[in-house]
């Protein structure tokens, strides 16, 4: 741990990108968009042209990744992580620190005393927006923010906070996709979700960002907005002219398109007793098996989110331009992890595929090159590290990374190894493009090689030649466990791999 934080601070003093003025930063989060649902992430179908402009001007992470989740709220998991600095586990800690906090409304807006205890103040004073107000940020937030710690603790002002997901009906889970009787729309404002209240909650959350980008026209503060949308989480709801651009026959499967998993209670996805009982939220978003009908419609449904999302970020892109504030502003735009969507027959995040783990990452704006990518592999959470290192703030016990060395130098790594867990039923780790997925309920091996099949289609694991590699493989999540504190003992599952 000490040799990783001196590194860091070593490549971060070398950094070329030095902000003698501290400029504005806005970050911008969207919910379970797949690292591959965007135009400037190559995808010929989506339509993001905001975003596709803005990251274009900018630098573009292509392998950004989530580490995983405690709990099957993998944005819980996600974003606790990144507003407490910490890695998996001790975020986790940081999450069962506010778990049992019985006075959180004695008011309608309770002090620090009022909502914490010793520790609980202790651990928010080392938030995001608390380090960032410290180094002279006015800091803003509105929309989802799915953390145990409130948002009034850490922000000096905030719009209206969204829960973790828009309520869904029954309508939406019974449904049986039948083409001439499917009885959900995503433009029936009547349907809730999304648009409880009579507005879109996109666009209520860019109108009030529009709001505080006004009211900060003349302020000489530099200001930290944290501006987190709810979509493209289901319902993935969005207006009729969003859908319209997505006519089904414009869809493809995805590539790994197969009706079932077969280890989908092995992932802690299904009950092993009654599989066809209990499954997990997310899967029961479309029928079980998969049919390709109900795919294409749930693949519509959040291309058409994403796209309207998209056009909220233009509106908030807009007023920046237009208060002649975007010249002294760095944006960072990302997700808190991928989506399935179809993809190896799963619909929800709580897998260690691509697609699920890694989300879109891009970093814009005054002293940021434009034009580059970089396909070092960063986690999502650095996207913290970064405005710190941008902002001057205090780093300490921050465990991700500014991705700033990274942009100054496209031979430069942060991370040698990427974790991945989902409870105690999954573990993954990537080396040098080459990923070992376990399944310890099990005990199944999963071998890709990320150069060759991007989509994870052919698992090596049974190839004789892949033995030493994926012992290798074993070794190295085995030391990540210990370096993040991961208590999950493999050894006594996998014995042959010692």
């Amino acid at each position: 741990m000490m040799l990783r934080a001196l590194i860091f601070i070593l490549t971060s003093l070398m950094s070329s990108l030095v902000f003698a003025v501290k400029p504005n930063i806005v970050f911008i989060f969207a919910d379970d968009m797949s690292y591959k649902t965007a135009g400037f992430m190559g995808h010929e179908v989506v339509k993001t042209p905001n975003l596709d402009k803005l990251a274009n001007d900018g630098v573009i992470f292509e392998r950004a990744y989530n580490m995983g989740a405690w709990t099957g709220a993998v944005c819980l998991s996600s974003r606790t992580m990144l507003n407490s600095g910490l890695s998996l586990w001790r975020a986790h800690d940081v999450d069962k620190a506010f778990s049992n906090n019985k006075n959180k409304k004695k008011t309608a807006t309770p002090t620090k005393s009022e909502v914490f205890n010793s520790k609980q103040k202790a651990v928010n004073d080392s938030f995001w927006a608390t380090r960032m107000s410290d180094a002279g940020y006015d800091t803003y937030f509105s929309g989802k923010w799915h953390v145990k710690s409130p948002t009034h603790a850490s922000f000096v002002k905030q719009g209206t906070v969204r829960p973790g997901m828009p309520k869904q009906t029954e309508q939406r889970y019974q449904r049986t996709f039948e083409q001439k009787s499917d009885s959900w729309s995503p433009y029936d404002k009547t349907m809730g979700g999304f648009w409880a209240g009579g507005q879109h909650w996109s666009e209520g959350l860019a109108d009030e960002a529009i709001n505080y980008l006004n009211s900060k026209k003349t302020s000489q503060q530099p200001f930290f907005m944290y501006v987190a949308f709810n979509a493209p989480h289901d319902p993935r709801q969005a207006p009729k002219e969003f859908v319209d651009m997505y006519p089904l026959k414009d869809i493809n499967l995805p590539e790994s398109y197969q009706t079932l998993h077969p280890s989908m209670a092995e992932m802690s996805l299904l009950s092993s007793k009654n599989q066809k009982i209990k499954v997990l939220r997310d899967e029961k978003l479309g029928p079980l098996p998969r049919t390709k009908y109900s795919t294409l419609v749930n693949r519509q449904e959040y291309y058409a989110s994403i796209s309207h999302l998209d056009s909220q970020i233009g509106r908030i892109l807009a007023q920046l331009k237009a208060n002649k504030q975007m010249d002294n502003t760095v944006i960072i735009f990302t997700a808190d992890h991928g989506l399935a969507i179809g993809e190896h027959g799963l619909l929800g995040k709580q897998n260690l595929y691509e697609h699920s783990m890694r989300a879109p990452f891009f970093i814009h704006g005054k002293g940021v090159p434009k034009g580059l990518r970089r396909d070092a592999a960063i986690y999502l959470q650095d996207a913290m590290a970064t405005s710190l290192n941008i902002a001057g703030a205090n780093t300490k016990d921050v465990e991700f990374k500014s991705v700033l060395p990274l942009i100054d130098n496209n031979k430069a790594i942060s991370y040698e190894r990427v974790y991945g867990a989902y409870l105690n039923s999954q573990r993954a780790i990537i080396v040098n493009n080459y990923k070992l997925v376990l399944y310890p309920k099990a005990k199944s091996i999963e071998l890709y090689d990320l150069a060759a099949d991007p989509n994870e289609l052919h698992n090596l694991a049974k190839q004789a030649r892949m033995s030493a590699l994926i012992k290798r493989l074993f070794k190295a999540l085995r030391h990540e466990q210990e370096m993040l504190a991961d208590k999950l003992d493999l050894a006594p599952i996998y014995p042959e791999l010692l």
